[in-house]
């Protein structure tokens, strides 16, 4: 906080307790051209209820004295003056990061157990899995989805399809380190007739049909230049790189003609953040066991990855 906002808190907040401070003792004290305390203001109600002019009871002035020692001391303690951090040192940070070490030694002996387990005996665990769903919940299911099935961009986690591999350390590594997905951009160097033969070629290579065979050659030539690399020469895509199937019926960015367009012209970056510093390894251990849960059949699992 600035010394500007600072200086303002302190004189906004300390005027006013200095102002209700003088207003009582204005408001306590009798005036010359007031009449006497046993005097009535003139007031009656219910024929005999007459209000007299007397000064508050002392203990009720006390009060609102003790309201305002209480206030001095408490910003004296605890923080309420702008950049002043009070005696007592206390933040509303201190107190959540006590509160939240205070849980984590309670949950602890938990998470310790389910860490003994392998990912796929985890993944039959009932309560497990129940904790696992609600940590996916809370940190993966803006992206992916409440039921894992994610959306354009973000990948189907229920599903047997994996672009950097389905087996149990594979899921566990991409939560725990992340991924970073890039596919370039080839618009500039395959001008617009390159990308759409190339994207042409690529809507083929599941079983489609494209109406120019002529287009689709010319992109397969291009094809085996510039992507072969990363998707090998038959479409089937890499894990190692992350490189996607193109023979399947799974698309991250749409399959359509017009979306395999944008894709080669504009290239795509997908990232997925790691996750190993915001829940720890037995957390991720935990829903990395339940993200693999979500493409097995529960019923038959008997502790094997069927990917």
């Amino acid at each position: 906080m600035s010394a500007f906002w600072t200086v303002f808190i302190v004189v906004l907040t300390l005027g006013n307790i200095a102002a209700c401070f003088w207003l009582i003792r204005w408001t306590a004290k009798p005036r010359p051209n007031e009449s006497a305390s046993t005097e009535t203001t003139g007031h009656v109600w219910d024929e005999d209820l007459t209000e007299y002019n007397q000064p508050m009871p002392r203990w009720w002035l006390n009060l609102f004295y003790i309201t305002i020692f209480f206030a001095l001391v408490y910003l004296v303690l605890y923080p309420g003056l702008g950049s002043y951090a009070g005696v007592l040192g206390w933040s509303q940070y201190g107190e959540y990061e006590a509160e939240v070490a205070a849980f984590e030694e309670r949950v602890e002996p938990l998470y310790a157990g389910y860490a003994e387990q392998s990912i796929p005996e985890l993944a039959g665990n009932e309560s497990a899995m129940q904790t696992g769903q609600r940590i996916f919940a809370n940190n993966c299911a803006v992206c992916h989805g409440s039921d894992g099935r994610g959306a354009s961009g973000f990948p189907n986690l229920a599903d047997d399809v994996w672009n950097y591999g389905g087996e149990p350390d594979q899921i566990k590594h991409s939560v725990l380190q992340g991924r970073q997905g890039v596919m370039p951009a080839f618009g500039d160097q395959l001008g617009e007739d390159g990308v759409r033969a190339v994207a042409a070629y690529v809507y083929t290579l599941n079983g489609r049909d494209w109406p120019r065979q002529d287009l689709v050659e010319q992109g397969k030539e291009q094809y085996q230049t510039l992507c072969v690399a990363c998707h090998g020469p038959e479409g089937k895509g890499n894990q190692q790189l992350g490189a996607p199937n193109l023979t399947d019926e799974t698309w991250l960015y749409g399959g359509n003609m017009a979306s395999l367009r944008e894709t080669l012209t504009g290239g795509r970056n997908g990232n997925m953040p790691a996750q190993q510093e915001l829940l720890g390894e037995d957390r991720v251990h935990v829903v990395s066991a339940y993200v693999y849960s979500l493409s097995q059949d529960r019923q038959g699992m008997t502790g094997g990855d069927d990917n």
